[in-house]
């Protein structure tokens, strides 16, 4: 599995783009603000030869959610998000202006993710992980076979995610990453909504919040 990434808007988060065996692949969280960032990555795309077939969230934070509508109407597709998470969706762009940002209502999510899913494309695996504390709703999305883990907002490196907003609660997901994300093996490199890539083992032994 090839694993590439894009940086959207002016939140700065990362957008991930999966590929397998084919030309088919997945998209988390893809953060296209306006229609610069939309037309920077369908030129990405075509120029590695990239279908986009799976529409991915880790949550539904406004920047995570940004370019739901670009590949709703370009693609065709629905992102798949858990149903604990629906009310951030809705709220997003009211909590865009917070930021001094705009966008439109996005659209509705397709099917419903739930904690132990496995979702298969081409021959690409994974399992949805829920990790709430972030958002009551937040997943992460573990590849085993690319010993990878797609963590959103939950874990970063050197550091975790914010729980003052809507549906965070702190000792929630330090909960969360204690027990599913650390009983990943120690080498599962960890790929976080924002900021560089880390691994579980070095997050174990050094994150100041578990040390």
């Amino acid at each position: 599995m090839k694993i590439y990434r894009q940086v959207f808007s002016p939140i700065q988060v990362n957008t991930y783009i999966l590929k397998g065996n084919g030309r088919d692949c997945i998209i988390i969280d893809c953060g296209c603000y306006d229609s610069n960032e939309e037309q920077r990555f369908e030129i990405f795309l075509k120029s590695h030869d990239l279908k986009p077939a799976l529409l991915l969230n880790t949550h539904c934070h406004l920047d995570h959610v940004f370019g739901n509508g670009f590949m709703n109407r370009r693609y065709g597709l629905k992102s798949r998000a858990d149903e604990l998470d629906i009310d951030n969706l809705k709220s997003a762009p009211a909590h865009a202006l917070i930021f001094g940002l705009s966008m439109d209502m996005p659209p509705e999510t397709g099917e419903p993710l739930k904690d132990g899913d496995l979702i298969t494309l081409g021959n690409m695996e994974c399992e949805v992980i829920s990790v709430p504390g972030h958002t009551a709703g937040s997943v992460a999305f573990y590849f085993p076979s690319a010993c990878a883990v797609f963590t959103g907002d939950a874990l970063f490196a050197g550091s975790i995610g914010r729980t003052d907003l809507g549906g965070g609660d702190f000792e929630t997901l330090v909960k969360s990453i204690t027990t599913r994300l650390f009983t990943l093996p120690d080498e599962t490199v960890v790929y976080p909504g924002h900021g560089p890539e880390t691994t579980i083992g070095h997050e174990k032994k050094t994150n100041p919040f578990f040390n």
